[in-house]
């Protein structure tokens, strides 16, 4: 199956590795025991419906598991990729053979859930931190990273790096070999035209970065207050060298409840673990029945 790719849809090629990873867990050696024992003509219609509010991802996911346990299933969808749900929403119908289904429901829901509980996570974040974009991490799920970054797409987030050879990134550990002055220097020849990342807890290491020539900031730890300062400093930086400000990113213990008081700073971006590695389970079920 081909599906057209959006902004907020993972890579197929992913999907269609890791659902196989996640089927081969499931039905490893014998395939289901209990499904093979039911009427080979018996079928089922079935509803995922939404227990909870929430925000939805990981359609293709599910559409995969559907498509390699048995092409006889379909799922018509009634709601797309990053929508807003209320609890007891219908968001989506599948009818096929009922062993079929039922071998496949635990993989989709696991899915489903898990992924829909991220861009819900991160629709909260970017309500309560707007103006500013909301970025996540690389605090995810040992193998699970290209669908949990999209589903903080499906939520309204961005991402920050997807690996380590995304860009340059120098954090506090780094610079204590380095400093952000060679540091910068380093990269700046090593890989000119990657992006050079520094990390900065003070203002006087934001002053450093700035003359250094770093593409971007993250302010780590930093109160609102400090935060303010440092990009008054970035604006005069910039304004006095004629080019564009350093990208201002706010991270460090920022939660939920926080997160608004950093609306009004002037950085660019706040940036979130918790997005993928905090994120609870979006409680949605499937209401199946026999034909």
């Amino acid at each position: 199956m081909v599906w057209p790719m959006t902004l907020v849809d993972p890579p197929i090629g992913a999907v269609r590795v890791l659902v196989a990873a996640a089927l081969a867990e499931d039905l490893t050696p014998l395939g289901d025991l209990s499904a093979a024992l039911l009427p080979p003509d018996a079928r089922a219609q079935a509803s995922f419906v939404a227990r909870a509010d929430g925000v939805i991802a990981g359609q293709r996911c599910v559409d995969e598991t559907f498509a390699q346990i048995d092409p006889a299933i379909t799922c018509e969808w009634s709601v797309a990729e990053g929508d807003q749900v209320s609890a007891g929403t219908e968001l989506a119908v599948v009818t096929g053979p009922l062993g079929s289904v039922l071998t496949a429901e635990r993989t989709a829901l696991n899915f489903l859930g898990h992924l829909s509980g991220i861009a819900t996570r991160t629709r909260a974040f970017v309500d309560a931190a707007a103006p500013l974009r909301v970025w996540d991490t690389r605090k995810t799920t040992p193998g699970l990273r290209a669908l949990e970054k999209a589903a903080v797409r499906a939520g309204g987030g961005r991402n920050h790096r997807g690996n380590l050879s995304d860009w340059v990134m120098f954090k506090d550990n780094h610079l204590t070999a380095l400093g952000i002055e060679a540091g910068v220097a380093a990269a700046r020849d090593a890989w000119p035209g990657r992006t050079v990342h520094v990390e900065a807890d003070r203002v006087e290491q934001v002053e450093q970065a700035l003359a250094a020539g770093a593409d971007a900031i993250l302010l780590d730890n930093m109160s609102p207050d400090e935060v303010r300062a440092c990009v008054a400093l970035a604006d005069a930086h910039a304004a006095s060298a004629g080019t564009r400000r350093a990208l201002l990113e706010v991270s460090g213990g920022i939660t939920l409840e926080t997160v608004g008081s950093y609306a009004d700073t002037g950085a660019d971006v706040v940036s979130s673990g918790s997005l993928t590695n905090s994120a609870p389970v979006l409680d949605i079920g499937l209401d199946i029945t026999v034909r």
